[in-house]
Order: structure tokens, then sequence, then C-alpha cells
């Protein structure tokens, strides 16, 4: 799995869970000690954010609301990159870093690592792991407080990994080298926005440090085929209602032709009905979004159009693994996804399948066209990285060091060698773009040194300026629609009861069901009353108790 299409996994990870905070369940029956982060705490723990100017942007990044902004963009890669940091940072420590692998683990030793610790100034002994297993590899070195000097832990998986517990105890407090001013010391590292900081944060007190951190951090967004669209005369701005969206499965589908509207859009289309990710508060009380009227109004329209003949009849099987290749057929015109699925891979394998492909994104809609458009925003980092508590002062501050260089911009010297290697070995240029040899192919892996670290995301498709563009725009045309849900990057830690509710299994079920059109909107809302005396009316009195009352909303 190559960066961009771990970078679109992420997303759709992140997009099915649909979790506004990040919770991390605890193995006992109270929340761990380092529990809910505190507005008033963050604001003394979280470091300063001090942008970097070494490197311009050809699409410079648009302002939202607070801590929300749109990745700049790149057409081209900087001819002659610019070093950000003086000499080696390293002091010749030797350490062990883990991170997880989609692929293929590249031999210990090759010729890429040995590059970067002489880079480096110091031993980092990479050992990736299989991503697959990750989650399941990870707890057994907990288990033996055996974790590497390094580790990346994905925070898709808090509750597998039980975060909140091991934050103090087997994670270092990184508080007191990177709070506030602190953190100038490393400016790589301070140019990260103090909102991907958030995610790492436990109790009031920094642990992880984010890799791939957003200002534009969704779960998803609704795809459509723009070249087909633009030959139709249709523009994104004219879907403006759920009304719409069906009146334009009528127009779109031909299953003669073998062409259907829509692949599956529930996860990234129901916020439309005015709902939550998960929570909202209403007049001081805590409500889950099952309990909203409006939930089972976004049930019904989706049940109909399982059975409207809109839907590809391979997304109503849940068949979803051709997706892309039925969408770059034209079998499916609109599909939901990641973010992170529109890339130059993507616009490859588009143009490859059909010339004239261009892939576009709707705008957020209101499902009654009169409402303001609202779109949920994501936590700014999902990738996040720890080291060991057993660590010394000084060997932390010398791995931080190691941080900032792995942090350096995109299109500098240091992130030129850690995202391609070294030139005439791992890379050669065309055309003006590092592109891998053989040696870079089996030995950069995207997933290794910058899981540790990286520098805020940005948007550059080489060879494929249209991709950058247009991406580009739709994050400026939709920032100001972003809004903060209710515990936005709070780090909840919760009892195993509590995240066994939360995660409401035989209720998301029932809901997939119900939006292929196989389960009625009577049987979710029988699965939701089931849920609620079953648990999810104690989660409620959980939550209000434990977090509403005492930490507020986190907005």
């Amino acid at each position: 799995m190559n960066r961009r299409r771990f970078l679109g996994t992420a997303a759709s990870i992140a997009g099915a869970v649909a979790a506004a905070p990040l919770l991390s369940a605890c193995s006992g029956g109270t929340a761990a000690s380092t529990g809910t982060n505190s507005a008033a705490g963050l604001k003394d723990a979280l470091p300063a954010y001090v942008p970097s100017t070494a490197v311009k942007p050809d699409i410079a990044s648009v302002a939202g609301g607070p801590d929300m902004m749109t990745d700049p963009g790149f057409l081209s890669y900087p001819a002659t990159p610019v070093a950000t940091v003086s000499g080696k940072p390293g002091k010749g420590g030797s350490y062990t870093a883990v991170t997880p692998l989609w692929g293929t683990v590249p031999a210990a030793d090759n010729s890429f690592y040995q590059a970067m610790n002489a880079a480096l100034g110091l031993t980092l002994t990479m050992k990736p792991a299989d991503g697959t297993n990750y989650n399941t590899i990870v707890p057994t070195m907990t288990a033996a407080r055996k974790l590497p000097d390094w580790i990346q832990l994905p925070a898709w998986w808090n509750p597998n990994f039980n975060v909140g517990e091991l934050a103090g105890t087997q994670l270092a407090d990184l508080t007191p080298y990177l709070a506030g001013d602190k953190i100038k010391k490393y400016p790589n590292l301070a140019a990260v926005p103090t909102a991907a900081w958030r995610a790492g944060a436990w109790g009031d007190k920094l642990y992880g440090i984010p890799s791939y951190s957003s200002g534009f951090s969704v779960i998803g967004a609704l795809f459509y085929r723009r070249d087909i669209f633009d030959a139709r005369g249709i523009t994104a701005d004219q879907v403006k209602s759920a009304e719409d969206l069906m009146n334009l499965g009528k127009e779109l589908t031909d299953a003669k032709r073998n062409v259907w509207a829509f692949g599956d859009v529930w996860t990234y289309l129901f916020p439309s009905w005015d709902l939550p990710l998960k929570w909202t508060v209403q007049d001081g009380k805590l409500v889950h979004k099952y309990e909203l009227p409006q939930f089972l109004d976004a049930m019904q329209w989706h049940y109909q159009l399982a059975n409207s003949g809109y839907l590809h009849p391979d997304a109503i099987s849940n068949s979803n693994a051709g997706g892309n290749t039925r969408f770059y057929a034209g079998q499916i015109l609109v599909k939901g996804d990641g973010t992170g699925a529109w890339n130059l891979g993507d616009h490859q394998s588009g143009t490859a399948a059909t010339p004239s492909y261009r892939r576009g994104a709707l705008n957020a809609l209101s499902a009654d066209g009169k409402s303001t458009p609202r779109q949920w925003a994501d936590a700014s980092a999902r990738a996040l990285s720890y080291l060991n508590a057993n660590l010394k002062p000084e060997q932390i501050e010398e791995l931080l060091a190691v941080a900032n260089y792995l942090a350096a911009p995109y299109g500098t010297a240091e992130y030129t060698m850690v995202n391609f290697g070294v030139e005439g070995v791992h890379f050669n240029r065309q055309n003006g773009v590092p592109t891998a040899t053989d040696d870079g192919k089996k030995y950069v892996q995207a997933t290794t040194y910058p899981f540790l670290a990286s520098p805020s995301s940005v948007i550059s498709n080489p060879g494929a300026d249209v991709v950058t563009k247009d991406y580009t725009a739709w994050q400026a045309a939709n920032v100001k629609a972003l809004a903060k849900p209710v515990f936005w990057s709070m780090n909840i830690s919760m009892p195993q009861w509590a995240a066994t509710a939360d995660a409401a299994q035989a209720v998301e079920d029932t809901i997939k069901d119900c939006y292929h059109g196989k389960k009625k909107v009577s049987d979710v809302q029988a699965a939701i009353a089931s849920w609620k005396s079953g648990g999810g009316d104690r989660l409620k009195q959980w939550m209000t108790d434990n977090v509403l009352n005492k930490y507020g909303t986190g907005q």
C-alpha cells in the first residue's frame, strides 16, 4: 500500500467509525486517570504554532473557522530543495522504532535506512510491522511492557491499544519539552498546527507526535464523475438538497447501459439531515444521533434510494471491492469515499480507463435545500507516534530533534530525503519530479519514517495539475462549512462496557441493511430501542456525568 492509498484508507476508516472523539477503552470499570482533555488544561499543554516560510506553495491555504484551513497546493516539486535543519539532529544514540506497514517489509539495514541514519546522526533501527494485524500486534507488546523506543499508534485503533491507559505509564509525557513556546526549539514541529497536537493529548498532557495532519480533515465526500456531469450540462452547485440527488438518480441511471447513478453514500451524506456524527447537545442535555427524529428521515430517504433502482446492485449486495473500477468505467457516477482517494494515482487509473476522466466532489449540502450546509470536521491528525516512557530526558530530546527533521515541510531537502531517499540511488528526477528507482521502490516506504513525524498535508499531484486545482478549489469552497462536532478531539477514556455501547455494532449493522434495502426503517427503530435499553441510555448518562458536566463539549 503506497502513501496515497494509505491516506485514502485512513480516511475511509475514519468515515466508517464516524466518531467525533477519539475513544480509548479501559480494561477496568472506570475511566483512566489520564482521561478526557479540558479546554483550560490544553491551553497550557499544547505547543505554539509558528508557520514555516521555507517553501512557498503555488496555491495558498485559505482560513475557515478556528483551527480550520485548507491544505496548500503545489503544482511542481521545488527544483532546489532548501534545508531547514543545520547539521545532524542526532547525537549518536541507538533506538528502535515500530510502524505499521501495508506492503512488503524491506530488508533490514538496507541502503535507504543506512542513508537515513547517516543523515540523522544516530542509529534508528526501523522495524515495520504488518499493518493488517497491527491492532493485535501492539497489545502483545504493551501487555509485556516491551514497547520500542518510538512507536506509531494510529488513532482509529485507540480502543484496541488503550492509549488512555498507556499515556503516562508506558508512553512518555512530552509536555515539558513541547508545551507553548518550548516547541520553538524544533521549528518544523512548531509548523504543525496546534489543532493536530490535540489528537495526541490525554488528560491535559501531550504524548503524541502527529503525522499527516490537516486543517481540512473530514470523514469524506460525495465524489462524482465531473467529466460526465460536464458533458450533460450538470454542475455541482446545482445539487443542493436530497431531492436534487434523487432527481439526479432518475436522470443518470440507465440500467440497460449498465449505468447507475449511485454507489454507497450513507456514511458521507447522513449529516446533511442536520445530524451530528454521534452526539449533540440540546437545551443543555446530551442527545445521540439515534434519538433525533431526522435520523429516521435520513434512514427513510436512503431506504427509498436502495429501492429506487438508482443504487448499483453491487452496492446493494455490499460488494464494494470493485467500487473504484466501476467508477472509472462510468457504471457508478456518484459515490462516497475518503478524501484521500482524490490523488494522482486515481487520475492515472481513471484516465487509463476513460481518457476524459475527471473526479469532482459535491459541495456540502442540506437535505432540505434551505438550511445552511455544514460539514463536520474530523480530528486534525489520525496518525500519531509516541516515545517510550523509559527514555531519559536527553534521549527524548534527541528523538524530538529527529522528529523535527522528519517534519520538515514539503519540498525541502529533509522532506526529499525522508520521502524519496538519495538522488541517483533511490530516485531520479523525471520532468523535475522525484521518481523512484528500483531500489527506491523496494526500500523507501512512505509509512515508515513519515509515520514517526511528518509535516502538515499539502495537495500536490505532479503531472496532473487539474487534480491539485480541483481539490484545492473544493476545499476553499467548503472550508467555511466546516464545524467542530461535540467532543471534538477530546480523547475520551471510557470503560470497556461504554466503548462497546458506543460502537453500537448491532444498530450499525441494521442501518447498513436498511440503506441497502434489506431491512426497513422500523427494524432500525427496533435496533435503536434495544441499544438504548441494553447500554445506550447508560452510556449517555456516563458521558453526561464524566465528560459533558466536567469538561463541556470541547468546542
